[in-house]
């Protein structure tokens, strides 16, 4: 007799899982409510789905295996590793191939600096549709490419942008190869992450992220931001303008023009002419010194800060610079400052008066250092040791304006003090050139990640360098009575 025996597709540990588009809960709505559908996933589940191929599979002999007696292959193995120096020769080897990887990934530009937002955090970009093929992909390189362009900036609070637009379908990863990327990841990129914005998100990104929900933190879930236009995301990271790649910026344009005939969109405020005369941030110094009482020309919030900040036991607060003060508490000392009252810092907290102080340099409408000199100081790095100093002082005694010069010097001069208390603060010359240098210094549209390694260079050559710089005091001073 005959047992019939039903054949049941094997399925995946885990509890039956059937989502719903209609039924999906999402926590992270878009403040513009447009979405593109895709009829994809977001990565590569075929591993998951297809049967191991029948010729890959090894089909041993019973006998064999009680006896132990295994065919021995009669050919010889061709190599052209030498026996005493094989381990060397691999490791060259495998070098050189990452070497290879990494350098194709410099010119697809997949990965880019887009300078700090409202809070003073730095911004990395990532774009979808300049990914590599995942055929082309090698997992230990890629990852360390990333990391490579990152790791100095994630020491401290930083943001992810990233643009889904344009992904295509041999370069959406593998679940295995973004579990093993994200493994690679040391927890000072998972913890200073303050912000994750995906841009252009398509619905499977949200019924994904809603699957995913049960195994990632509550801390990480509050960390992700939905974005679905341009200039929701240039609202949010407070910058002026982005520097994309054509395709983000017709996609985003499609569906702007879609939002406008649904009546989505409504019409700005139109910007405020008159500016009380008692306003420091968001104007120039040039009005702050024509209106405020500047003592050698260095802004009244600015001496206010730095004399809160100078004070023993505050000074030497680890990471003084390098964590965000509350948003919130920021935003309302720089209303009522703007405003003319007098406020008191006594009570304040560190961090939201660093903040303050790094606040005010990013919401000069000129960079302190003028776009004047953004192209030469990105050739710092191109000038020989000998030239360094020189083309500095002159740079800056000769092209600053004054109230540019004597603020600068006077930032300089402070920051100086913070670092001669790095064994307590952690402040060291490097990690202040990285926190200050995107606040002093700015493109007129968008600085690119090659251009800031010389920014920070040129701000801790003058930081390990201001005895010399500012030897000679070129302006006269007042004293206070």
């Amino acid at each position: 007799m005959e047992t019939s025996v039903e054949q049941t597709t094997p399925r995946l540990p885990g509890p039956t899982l059937t989502p719903s588009l209609t039924d999906t809960e999402d926590p992270h709505p878009s403040l513009s409510d447009w979405h593109d559908y895709e009829p994809n996933l977001e990565f590569d589940d075929t591993e998951l789905s297809q049967a191991p191929d029948p010729g890959l599979i090894i089909a041993l002999d019973d006998d064999a295996l009680i006896s132990g007696d295994f065919v021995t292959p009669t050919d010889d193995i061709q190599t052209n590793l030498e026996a005493d120096n094989y381990e060397e020769q691999l490791r060259v080897a495998s070098e050189m191939d990452e070497f290879s990887s990494m350098k194709s990934y410099e010119e697809l530009k997949f990965i880019d600096f887009f300078g700090t937002d409202k809070q003073g955090q730095h911004i990395f970009a990532i774009f979808a549709c300049r990914l590599p093929p995942k055929a082309e992909l090698n997992n230990s390189a890629f990852i360390h490419y990333i990391i490579q362009k990152m790791e100095a900036f994630v020491q401290n609070d930083y943001v992810l942008v990233y643009f889904h637009q344009g992904l295509k379908d041999n370069s959406k990863p593998s679940v295995d190869f973004l579990w093993n990327s994200y493994k690679e990841l040391d927890r000072s990129f998972k913890k200073n992450l303050k912000r994750l914005y995906v841009v252009h998100p398509t619905m499977f990104i949200r019924v994904i992220w809603n699957l995913c929900k049960p195994f990632i933190s509550v801390k990480f879930k509050n960390k992700l931001f939905y974005v679905s236009s341009l200039e929701e995301l240039r609202e949010n990271l407070g910058l002026k303008s982005l520097k994309l790649p054509d395709n983000i910026y017709e996609f985003d344009e499609r569906n702007a023009s879609s939002r406008r005939s649904s009546g989505l969109t409504g019409a700005k405020n139109a910007q405020e002419l008159n500016i009380a005369k008692t306003t420091q941030f968001g104007v120039t110094l040039k009005f702050i010194n024509q209106n405020s009482p500047c003592l050698n020309y260095i802004p009244p919030v600015v001496r206010k800060c730095v004399d809160h900040l100078s004070v023993s036991g505050v000074i030497d607060t680890e990471g003084i610079f390098r964590r965000s003060g509350n948003y919130g508490r920021i935003n309302s000392l720089k209303a009522a400052i703007n405003a003319g009252e007098n406020v008191d810092f006594k009570n304040e907290d560190t961090h939201v008066i660093a903040g303050l102080l790094k606040t005010f340099l990013r919401d000069l409408q000129e960079p302190l250092l003028t776009y004047a000199l953004y192209d030469e100081i990105i050739k710092f790095l191109e000038w020989s040791k000998e030239e360094r100093s020189r083309n500095v002082m002159q740079m800056l005694r000769e092209k600053l304006p004054v109230e540019n010069y004597e603020l600068f010097k006077y930032i300089i001069e402070f920051l100086v003090k913070v670092m001669e208390c790095k064994d307590l603060n952690k402040m060291t010359p490097s990690n202040l050139a990285i926190v200050f240098g995107p606040n002093l210094i700015w493109a007129h549209n968008q600085m690119s990640l090659e251009e800031v390694n010389p920014i920070n260079a040129f701000i801790e050559f003058v930081l390990q360098n201001h005895r010399d710089i500012y030897m000679v005091d070129i302006n006269p001073k007042e004293t206070v009575d």
